[in-house]
């Protein structure tokens, strides 16, 4: 195994445990530079190989890495925070961008409602997966 996800492959005709520049991870993924940047701060288990001048080299297995961030923040709603901690596998109960914000309503909140409105949210996030 290459380390990559199963279906991602990198047109470039480079081998499969490659190095990637970061604009070549930016491009193959669909996210922006300063994204993958900011990342890298977040993320202590991201850090790609920096070469000279500071330029950034990824290893199949930070490419692996970056596909399931992007996956827990922009598919399935965890803040950084919480993609942070299931990233880091220290926790099994995601912190979600709802859950971040607090306000007085939130704890006396009918669970029945709660888990209506977290049924809907993932048939948003399925809709747009899907969209």
């Amino acid at each position: 195994m290459n380390g990559l996800p199963e279906g991602l492959e990198f047109n470039d005709g480079k081998a499969a445990d490659a190095l990637r520049t970061i604009g070549e991870v930016a491009q193959a993924l669909g996210i922006r530079q300063h994204v993958l940047r900011y990342w890298e701060e977040q993320f202590p288990a991201l850090q790609p190989i920096k070469r000279s001048g500071g330029r950034r080299y990824y290893r199949p297995q930070d490419v692996a890495l970056i596909v399931e961030i992007d996956r827990l923040v922009h598919r399935e709603g965890y803040t950084l925070r919480g993609a942070c901690k299931a990233v880091a596998g220290k926790s099994a109960t995601p912190v979600l961008a709802a859950d971040a914000v607090s306000s007085p309503v939130s704890g006396s909140m009918d669970r029945g409602i709660r888990d209506q409105l977290v049924a809907i949210r993932g048939q948003l996030a399925e809709a747009l997966a899907t969209a």
